[in-house]
């Protein structure tokens, strides 16, 4: 019964692995007949590259940032859209539409928005402000993608946190509420520990998708102004097929793949561990 699912899984998730890791080693380019053995050298020259640690710290920004605003606001909306009226579920389906369009399709229409000639730069010369580079200055491009992962992600924790939401006992926000507790308190105290596996699913669902952000940087900056906005994911791409650079790109690819296991694992570890100790 369960031989379709195995061959399915190692056909598509164990071979590719396992490919990815022995490329890893090569200098292949894409294009020879044979694959050359070099060892651990796309290793140490991954380690020992400006623009890895570049790509990572821009990663590391955007996972972290994007993974706390993403949260925060899904739960305060969650919160606010958490009951039967009926432009409740209009507001819901608004919030969560973003997720559904392609992450290019997004990026170009941000562009529309944000680029020199775009609908911001518009309003604001009507007020009789400059220009802003939102996406060609060093100083605003980073916080731009930041900001357009966090429109386009966050409707999905909304929906998330709302399924958490009405699972709890509505007994015992009555209770909390008899004996003496405010919305803050009973929030904190009974809703939070009761919604506690929605979070670590939230939390980890998120940073793993920010891990190997591409396509909305691809759209919107395309790595730049000069690298600032370039991703690991994009970074691997590039070293991949631009740079037809294949033996790297897996190699950086498998660095990626082993952080973002850990980082999953960590995150999971301390919450429950959260879990727990709300729990007592």
């Amino acid at each position: 019964m369960a031989a379709p699912a195995v061959v399915l899984f190692t056909a598509m998730m164990v071979v590719p692995l396992l490919l990815l890791l022995y490329l890893s080693f090569t200098d292949w380019d894409g294009y020879s007949p044979e694959p050359g053995w070099v060892g651990s050298a796309n290793y140490v020259r991954a380690f020992g590259d400006p623009e890895v640690r570049h790509a990572a710290f821009v990663t590391i920004v955007i996972a972290v940032a994007g993974t706390v605003g993403q949260n925060v606001l899904g739960l305060g909306f969650a919160v606010l859209l958490n009951g039967s009226a009926r432009a409740n579920a209009f507001f819901r389906a608004v919030l969560f539409y973003p997720h559904v369009i392609s992450a290019l399709v997004i990026g170009y229409l941000w562009v529309a928005i944000l680029g020199p000639e775009g609908a911001a730069n518009a309003v604001l010369s009507t007020f009789g402000a400059a220009d802003t580079p939102f996406l060609s200055d060093p100083t605003f491009a980073l916080a731009s993608v930041v900001a357009v992962i966090l429109w386009t992600g966050f409707g999905v924790n909304v929906v998330l946190y709302l399924a958490g939401l009405q699972t709890v006992p509505a007994s015992l926000i009555e209770a909390a509420r008899v004996d003496g507790a405010g919305r803050w308190q009973t929030f904190r105290a009974v809703t939070v520990p009761l919604i506690a596996p929605v979070v670590t699913l939230n939390i980890v669902l998120v940073l793993i998708q920010l891990l190997r952000t591409y396509d909305l940087v691809r759209a919107l900056t395309a790595g730049g102004p000069a690298g600032r906005t370039q991703t690991m994911a994009y970074l691997i791409l590039a070293s991949s097929f631009d740079r037809a650079a294949l033996g790297l790109g897996a190699a950086q690819a498998v660095m990626l793949l082993v952080v973002s296991a850990a980082v999953a694992l960590l995150v999971i570890g301390l919450r429950r561990r959260a879990e727990q100790a709300a729990l007592l």
